[in-house]
């Protein structure tokens, strides 16, 4: 029988076939999970990235706001302390002009 093998070498090729079958599904199983888990971190990392942008793009917005909210609040400070001003120099030039009309009342009576 040149050429032919037995039936037991046929079972036990068959076996051992089967064995490795088996194997072989099992590791394509473990390596399923773990490119589904992968995946999952990837999709997870990328959620992140986005949320991340978003929130850079809203702090720049902020700090937008906050300038032109400094620079109206610059601007108001500036109104109060400016009419203040005015008051205080009209005050002053009130008292100045009434001490001055006493003088020169006095001096226009004495004369």
């Amino acid at each position: 029988m040149d050429g032919y093998i037995t039936r037991n070498e046929h079972e036990e090729f068959c076996r051992r076939m089967e064995s490795e079958n088996s194997r072989l599904e099992d590791e394509n199983n473990r390596q399923n999970k773990r490119i589904t888990l992968l995946e999952e971190t990837v999709r997870q990392i990328n959620d992140l990235t986005i949320s991340v942008k978003e929130m850079a793009v809203n702090m720049a917005n902020m700090l937008e706001e906050q300038k032109k909210q400094g620079e109206r609040l610059g601007t108001l400070e500036g109104v109060d302390g400016d009419m203040w001003k005015e008051v205080r120099k009209n005050i002053l030039f009130t008292i100045i002009g009434i001490v001055l009309s006493y003088v020169f009342m006095k001096v226009g009576i004495s004369t």
